[in-house]
């Protein structure tokens, strides 16, 4: 989950500065939001590269753990 937070609130801060940064270039309305959103969208996928790895390391471990538990259940049942 923290892992989750921390890239999600990276991407937004990144966000925020391409933001800003069109709006001071003078950019506004449509074309402010869509550079922004594409821009902050080019520079997460380079600059998140490690945090999105992480990410998906914690999310992989949590189903891992989820379906043996899921697994562990059905075999209880099984016994029955």
């Amino acid at each position: 989950m923290r892992a989750t937070l921390s890239y999600t609130l990276l991407r937004f801060a990144v966000f925020c500065a391409a933001f800003g940064l069109l709006y001071l270039a003078g950019a506004r309305s449509f074309l402010l939001l869509g550079g922004a959103i594409l821009i902050s969208g080019i520079f997460s996928y380079f600059l998140l590269a490690a945090q999105r790895t992480a990410m998906a390391g914690a999310i992989g471990r949590r189903v891992s753990s989820f379906r043996q538990r899921l697994d562990a259940g059905t075999r209880a049942e099984d016994d029955d």
